[in-house]
């Protein structure tokens, strides 16, 4: 889920770099053995990849473990990693083949082969952890290792977006030694072959990562040895780099703080990036659910004031969103402006009695705690929603990882959560999101949708995809399994000493720790 990674078109705009010659920017050889700590309010749900799928843990996925193919900074088009070559076979986009590059090898010193390719994609899909990415691979056939360095999927249907998926956290190679065919690994270690290794990790705490002196790869330079450390909330996150803690601060700093960032102040450097990651509310649709009607779902939409939420709860360092794909996205929409343009408790009040439900409608909403401004979101959703006296919410917060399971549980009727985009195209937020069998497990199922996201995967040529986006975006308006509320914008501080911020979130949902540098 990613829940809480993509941006396409990435606009970078650097805010403070002042005062700084070109020779100062070139990385220090004095420093270069030095740790760069690295701060973030986001967790870690798991070290295996078969069992994560959201932002904090594929943020140390992509320095720790490679897939068959990554993203170049702003790159839209995956390239080769662990792979020489990957291509699809003949027409159809159903037979996908890669090529190994020769000499990769574990922590262990073994070589890896295509064998462990395979194991790697076919646990994912074995264990279908309910935390899990396996809901990427729902197109995935069966994977065939034909000899020690080629590897080829065979998929189910036409999928022109599957390399984009090869090239996630969800296709991060693991040693088949190392890990269990049918089950997670739980121990505090990781076995991969990227630009890091993990040599130490405490849970909530920290991650400490050497360079891999014997990767193989795309990159050319492996970059610094770096520290991760993870806050409870965003307020501890700011504390420690104002105590100077920590040399970067990334995802995410209270919104006063961000708000309130100098671009002239020579003592850190600011990089404001545009971002496709996204904030909905999402909406069990189940029989049962005192959300199951649909009429009440599009009342709820009515009472929603999302202009309000971000320049209050976020001052003005979010944007606004009313589709299911954000601003910058091909495809992408005003759906829910076009069909509930402003706050209306009327229209809400009437279509609650049609839906002849007694008010107020009483419902569960629940939210990370420590995710940003999760709580004084949740207070100003709460008040929009009973404006009127239509509704009652029982709001309550959530450590991250009972979060998480409480909504694949389906225990709540409501929660609000980021969705950071797998990989740059607008089919990262249909099947996961709104599919049979999403993520977000909301319950909803259209089979009208899903044909739509079966059909949009067809065209390798993406613009032809467009009206398939379209359609799928005014239908989840009308059926309303999610309310979409706003757009992040990215910020990563610095000291003036450390550069290469601004490559750890730049769109593609790789984390650059590598690019981090003293300067």
């Amino acid at each position: 889920m990613r829940s809480v990674r993509m941006r396409i078109l990435v606009t970078l705009i650097a805010l403070a770099v002042v005062g700084i010659g070109g020779w100062q920017l070139l990385p220090s050889q004095d420093n270069k053995d030095k740790t760069i700590r690295v701060g973030t309010t986001d967790a870690v749900t798991s070290l295996d990849p078969a069992g994560a799928y959201d932002a904090g843990s594929w943020a140390l996925f992509s320095n720790v473990f490679q897939s068959l193919l990554t993203f170049e900074p702003g790159g839209v088009e995956p390239v080769p990693d662990a792979a020489k070559s990957c291509s699809f076979q003949g027409s159809g986009l159903k037979t996908y083949r890669c090529t190994l590059r020769e000499g990769i090898t574990f922590p262990s010193g073994r070589t890896m082969t295509a064998e462990d390719v395979k194991y790697s994609f076919d646990r994912v899909k074995k264990i279908d952890s309910d935390v899990g990415p396996s809901s990427l691979f729902s197109t995935l056939g069966s994977v065939s290792a034909d000899n020690e360095t080629t590897v080829t999927f065979h998929l189910s249907s036409p999928d022109a977006t599957f390399p984009q998926k090869v090239a996630t956290g969800a296709g991060s190679i693991v040693d088949k030694d190392r890990y269990p065919a049918t089950s997670l690994r739980t121990d505090s270690g990781a076995d991969g072959s990227g630009p890091y290794q993990l040599t130490s990790y405490v849970k909530d705490s920290k991650a400490v990562l050497t360079p891999n002196t014997s990767y193989q790869g795309d990159l050319s330079d492996t970059g610094r040895p770096v520290e991760l450390r993870y806050y409870g909330d965003s307020e501890k996150l700011d504390a420690a780099w104002r105590a100077k803690q920590i040399d970067v601060a990334s995802r995410t700093l209270p919104p006063d703080v961000l708000s309130g960032l100098n671009p002239s102040d020579p003592k850190k450097r600011v990089t404001e990036s545009d971002s496709s990651e996204t904030h909905n509310l999402y909406l069990n649709t189940r029989a049962g659910s005192p959300l199951h009607d649909v009429r009440v779902r599009r009342a709820m939409a009515w009472l929603v004031n999302r202009e309000k939420l971000a320049a209050t709860v976020y001052q003005g360092t979010v944007d606004p969103l009313y589709s299911l794909i954000p601003t910058g996205i091909p495809g992408h929409t005003t759906s829910f402006f076009d069909t509930y343009p402003t706050q209306n408790v009327a229209k809400a009040r009437e279509l609650l009695t049609q839906a002849g439900v007694t008010l107020p409608v009483r419902f569960t909403f629940g939210y990370g705690k420590g995710r940003g401004a999760g709580a004084e979101e949740a207070a100003a959703l709460k008040e929009q929603l009973e404006a009127g006296g239509l509704f009652k919410v029982d709001v309550q917060g959530y450590e991250w990882t009972e979060f998480q399971k409480r909504w694949v549980t389906g225990k709540m009727d409501a929660w609000a959560v980021g969705w950071v985009a797998d990989y740059p195209d607008p089919d990262t937020f249909g099947s996961p999101l709104v599919g049979t069998g999403s993520t977000m497990n909301t319950g909803y199922s259209n089979k009208a949708v899903d044909n739509l996201i079966l059909n949009s995967q067809q065209f390798a040529d993406r613009s032809r995809a467009g009206n398939d986006f379209r359609e799928i975006q005014a239908t989840v308006a009308s059926d309303v399994p999610l309310i979409p509320l706003w757009q992040r914008k990215e910020y990563v501080v610095s000291t003036e000493d450390v550069g290469g911020g601004q490559y750890l979130d730049d769109g593609t949902g790789v984390f650059r720790l590598w690019r981090l540098n003293w300067i």
